[in-house]
């Protein structure tokens, strides 16, 4: 497990979502990466049952439980700006128990898939975010293997995104900042892919203004 960069990679003008993946791996195979399996990362959105928020019209709280392909025997559930947990596969069955606490909200299954590819020490995950049935998004991910503490490495990843993003390339993400000489852990890259998930859904939501 080395350091992280989770993006949001635009679509192309007058392309789909598929056509621009298409276009990125195409990029990196050019570049000499090859492909390495699939990857996933899917999340399920809770909010905090009615019953426990009281009288005191207090706001109710989002769980996000998450999984990725990476680490098939983990289980990671994170609050936004919050705390965070990483427990094993059964916290899904501790969730149905948990139902008085938290539920499920309706239709929140976000994920994304797609492939890895290895390029020298960087390992590459394009992937598509669906919602349901629909492709709403394109994620890509940077792993560069070899270092463990994110500012000692930043500006590699940077000049490695550059050669394949373009004018794409992301700033660096926000939990560096948190956790700038700290080593880096998976948890650092759960909390990448919350924050796209949360954008890609708010990307979504239709504004109701003037709606009559």
């Amino acid at each position: 497990m080395g350091v992280t960069c989770v993006s949001q990679m635009p679509v192309a003008e007058g392309k789909s979502v598929q056509q621009t993946v298409e276009l990125l791996t195409r990029k990196l195979e050019m570049l000499g990466a090859e492909k390495q399996g699939t990857f996933c990362v899917d999340c399920e959105t809770y909010h905090t049952a009615a019953s426990t928020l009281g009288s005191q019209g207090q706001a109710g709280k989002l769980m996000y439980v998450m999984h990725n392909s990476e680490y098939p025997l983990s289980c990671f559930a994170l609050f936004e700006n919050g705390p965070w947990l990483i427990a094993d596969t059964n916290f899904d069955v501790l969730m149905v128990k948990l139902k008085g606490f938290f539920q499920s909200a309706k239709a929140s299954k976000i994920e994304t898939r797609g492939t890895r590819y290895q390029y020298c020490d960087f390992l590459v995950k394009v992937g598509t975010v669906t919602m349901g049935p629909s492709a709403r998004g394109i994620s890509v991910e940077v792993e560069y293997g070899p270092c463990v503490v994110a500012s000692d490495c930043w500006s590699l990843l940077l000049e490695f995104l550059q050669s394949f993003l373009g004018s794409h390339t992301p700033g660096a993400p926000a939990v560096f900042g948190n956790r700038h000489d700290a080593v880096y852990g998976p948890a650092d890259t759960m909390i990448q892919y919350m924050e796209l998930f949360n954008k890609i859904r708010k990307q979504q939501q239709v504004p109701v203004a003037g709606i009559r």
